[in-house]
């Protein structure tokens, strides 16, 4: 490939939690710019995020605006690092000033897994039995499938990947809702007994893709990213999708869930807002250029709105807030 980047030789930092996906994460994306750009350096340096810290109390009780990327964009500010590599999920959609979303990666199946211990292997997600506990972390997912399946049992769930899965195959749940892209990502895709149907459980905005933000003053940092890792397809779904989540102001624990595909120049938009407990659910679909992604997120937004998805996110932060 002939670079259009045109740029000193210079050393590049990337910012990246520590965990094993993240660390899978950031390294697939070293790898892609070391390809594309042979003679730069590029440096991986890791941080510890309050969401990586905090592991006994439920994601919703302690805010999640940058909950797992605060630290990181501290650290691109400060000039400590240059880019850090997001599970875009987990990327707030107003972000700081100073900082932007340079490149968004292709999306991996951005599907919701459904993963069982050994004694519901014969299940799938609309056959199992009444009282079966099911752990998740996730709002969006939990009053989804409480919408759906009312007869199953919640109970939260934290820590990385393995502690979760040690958890199931101890017994202490039944099944698990997971991501398919983290375990496919980390070799788990054996783990994936189902992959959810988005009919039972709309995916997070973002989910299966990767996001690169970097100091928006960076121009040679950011062609260089959007040359070596940005997919248009995957970016203008997720941009639909960020801005029908920044119009209604819910961070990734609101019950906010999304489905995007783009056919040709159209690109296709659905949305749900859900109460927590499941009994209120509003979803519509809204489909225009793909171009003008951001502004079919905002108009599937405002329909939504109008349909009664403000008063159930109102109850959902003053909840959250007591």
């Amino acid at each position: 490939m002939t670079s259009v980047v045109s740029t000193s030789l210079r050393t590049i930092r990337i910012g990246s939690r520590k965990s094993q996906l993240a660390l899978v994460q950031t390294y697939w994306v070293r790898d892609q710019l070391q390809k594309c750009f042979p003679d730069m350096k590029f440096e991986v340096h890791t941080m510890s995020t309050q969401g990586d810290k905090i592991l006994d109390v439920a994601l919703a009780k302690i805010g999640d605006k940058g909950l797992f990327t605060k630290e990181l964009e501290v650290g691109m500010l400060n000039g400590e690092i240059d880019f850090a590599v997001h599970s875009l999920k987990d990327l707030p959609t107003k972000l700081p000033d100073g900082l932007t979303l340079a490149a968004i990666t292709e999306r991996e199946n951005p599907a919701d897994a459904l993963v069982v211990h050994e004694k519901f292997k014969d299940y799938q997600l609309e056959t199992l039995p009444p009282g079966t506990v099911v752990g998740t972390s996730s709002l969006r997912r939990l009053a989804q499938l409480r919408h759906h399946f009312p007869h199953l049992e919640f109970k939260d769930v934290r820590g990385n990947l393995n502690t979760r899965l040690a958890k199931l195959d101890a017994g202490e749940y039944d099944v698990l809702i997971l991501a398919v892209a983290g375990l496919e990502r980390l070799g788990m895709g054996d783990r994936i007994h189902q992959a959810i149907p988005s009919e039972f459980s709309l995916h997070a905005v973002g989910q299966g893709a990767l996001g690169i933000e970097c100091r928006a003053d960076d121009d040679d940092l950011i062609a260089m990213l959007k040359e070596a890792i940005e997919h248009s397809e995957t970016r203008d779904r997720c941009l639909a999708e960020r801005a029908f989540l920044r119009d209604l102001e819910g961070g990734c624990q609101v019950p906010i869930g999304v489905t995007s595909t783009i056919d040709g120049e159209t690109l296709t938009l659905s949305g749900i807002v859900a109460s927590v407990d499941g009994q209120k659910l509003v979803k519509d679909t809204v489909s225009g250029p793909a171009i003008a992604a951001e502004s079919l997120g905002t108009q599937l937004a405002h329909s939504l709105r109008e349909q009664g998805a403000q008063a159930i996110l109102n109850e959902i932060f003053a909840e959250i807030q007591r």
